[in-house]
């Protein structure tokens, strides 16, 4: 019998009660996308699609749509075959520094929370940029570094030990701009909604709630968890106090 991904830390999979306020951080984004790219795509690559849930969030927004899903994992691409490969949806097995895709294939490249993760970040968005159609968009999203590791420097080694560098909003968008000269980088910021901000009014931060272990989460923990939607999240400035920053790249001018 197939069994869902294990936990690790260095990625979230829907369908773990107590990863469920991390996943719908994560499938907000993939969720907005639609409203964040300039035109309809045809087809759009996810670069690090991991467990491929991408395929139904994108495909739902956009009917027809072809999303082709890359991960370097090899038990996530299977595991992606296995539950979200269709008429609409096929998953490779690639490192997202050397892509298996030939130029200007996609419309549009999602690639979401992996910035963090590549040594050569320079290499991995030249990377989807070359197989990114010369009128198409990246949409990029990372881990704000001043809310996610606090007091952490640009550069610093960051402290969860699947991260290879992370972010600020400023050098974000400058690094984008180094990285891919003749294209413009605008970057928003993800935040909480109004419910979990009444809720951190009371409670104190959703992030040191949820960072011990699941079983000694007090009772109103595990219910936040527990009921956390995309609809508890918006876009909005990419400030210091924001969770998460997500990039739209196309060319300048």
């Amino acid at each position: 019998m197939d069994t869902p991904l294990g936990i690790t830390g260095e990625r979230t999979v829907p369908g773990v009660w107590h990863e469920n306020y991390w996943y719908r951080r994560h499938e907000v984004v993939y969720a907005a996308v639609p409203d964040l790219l300039p035109s309809t795509p045809a087809v759009v690559l996810d670069a690090g699609s991991g467990e491929g849930y991408a395929a139904g969030l994108l495909s739902a927004a956009w009917p027809g749509v072809r999303v082709v899903g890359v991960d370097y994992d090899a038990s996530a691409c299977a595991h992606a075959a296995r539950h979200h490969a269709g008429p609409h949806a096929a998953y490779l097995r690639g490192a997202l520094t050397s892509l298996p895709l030939a130029d200007a294939v996609v419309d549009a490249t999602v690639s979401l929370q992996v910035l963090e993760h590549i040594w050569t970040p320079r290499e991995y968005v030249r990377e989807l940029a070359r197989v990114t159609r010369p009128d198409g968009a990246l949409v990029l999203s990372t881990p704000n570094r001043t809310t996610f590791s606090p007091g952490l420097g640009r550069h610093d080694a960051p402290p969860n030990a699947y991260h290879c560098r992370e972010y600020d909003a400023e050098e974000l968008a400058t690094e984008l701009g180094r990285w891919l000269p003749g294209h413009e980088a605008v970057v928003a910021g993800l935040h909480h909604g109004t419910r979990l901000r009444g809720w951190e009014a009371a409670h104190g931060a959703v992030a040191d709630a949820v960072a011990g272990h699941p079983d000694r989460w007090p009772d109103p923990v595990r219910a936040l968890v527990g009921s956390v939607t995309v609809d508890d999240f918006v876009l909005g400035p990419a400030d210091d106090d924001c969770l998460d920053l997500v990039a739209v790249v196309t060319p300048a001018g």
